[in-house]
């Protein structure tokens, strides 16, 4: 855990660092059913994506082998996020196969320590494409050092997943929106209805007489 010159626990943050904007930003490049397009399908939409991103180091050369890599270590950490949120989905074999592919990419990235008098972080040494990947993994490390890493999330609503900061004082947020909260909420109140319907058909169409 990061600690102060002091020597007590850093206060764990409640507002969106520039790590957690780092590896939300890599996080929401996916395509989804609320009209958000893939931003990493080939290497010509990668690279486009990565121009307008400076803390990656901006433009680099980009095929679509290393667009592929991308999306497997971005689908990766999403499903670790949604199963921050619970996802029921992203339990059990989903996260472990995205546990598994995590700890393969991990050496591949690795991470210089920089220790300044400003104070110390993680970088990658490495150039080009690599950079960007380890640049992620620098950004994760980092952040989850604070105790708070359970606290960035992926939206529950599908097909939203969006990520997102859980700022709520316990922790237990599940959607990125209030919006997608009301979706869910009607979603399972017409599940509700149609059970209750179903049910309901189901007596009427008894014999007369028949016991439950």
């Amino acid at each position: 855990m990061i600690t102060t010159a002091a020597g007590s626990p850093e206060p764990s943050p409640r507002t969106v660092t520039p790590t957690v904007e780092t590896v939300l930003a890599f996080v929401n490049t996916r395509a989804d059913g609320s009209g958000r397009r893939e931003l990493f399908g080939d290497g010509e939409s990668f690279a486009a994506w990565l121009a307008e991103r400076d803390e990656f180091g901006g433009e680099s050369v980009v095929t679509d082998a290393d667009a592929a890599v991308a999306r497997e270590l971005r689908d990766a950490l999403a499903t670790v996020l949604l199963a921050h949120s619970g996802d029921e989905e992203s339990l059990g074999e989903p996260l472990l196969r995205a546990e598994r592919h995590l700890r393969r990419v991990g050496p591949l990235y690795p991470l210089a320590t920089v220790v300044t008098a400003g104070g110390v972080e993680l970088a990658s040494p490495q150039t080009g494409v690599p950079r960007v990947f380890g640049t992620v993994l620098a950004a994760v490390t980092t952040f989850a050092q604070t105790g708070d890493w359970r606290r960035i999330k992926a939206c529950r609503n599908p097909p939203c997943h969006f990520g997102f900061f859980d700022r709520t004082r316990n922790g237990g947020g599940l959607y990125c929106s209030t919006g997608c909260g009301s979706q869910v909420s009607m979603r399972k109140h017409r599940r509700r209805r149609r059970d209750e319907v179903g049910a309901s058909s189901e007596a009427g169409d008894r014999p007369s007489g028949e016991n439950g």
